[in-house]
């Protein structure tokens, strides 16, 4: 069972913005191939850090309106927020290591 929480522009704000744990947020789209890879890592990601930090994805297809905010021109994209700022980004596919790394330094 996965972790990883699916983000609208209704839930953006309580869900990443307000959160008090770090946030991981993977910008995506069905089509992108090198999302789709990066889809299982992501997957584990989230059960590997548990309750330390929230895991969530955004379907651009979807929420176009968030991409735009947030300024992804390039998918798929990895925005980490901590106490509701915008505290690191990763674009393209990452090793599950780097995305580690990065997240847990915010932790």
């Amino acid at each position: 069972m996965s972790n990883v929480i699916n983000i609208t522009q209704d839930s953006f704000r309580s869900t990443v913005l307000e959160s008090e744990k770090p946030v991981l947020v993977d910008f995506w789209a069905d089509w992108c191939v090198p999302c789709k890879k990066l889809s299982p890592i992501i997957d584990e990601i989230a059960a590997e850090v548990g309750d330390r930090a929230l895991i969530t994805k955004v379907d651009l297809n979807q929420e176009r309106l968030l991409g735009i905010t947030y300024q992804v021109l390039s998918i798929p994209t990895l925005l980490i927020f901590k106490n509701g700022e915008k505290v690191a980004e990763m674009v393209g596919a990452q090793s599950k290591s780097k995305i580690m790394a990065k997240l847990e330094s915010f932790m």
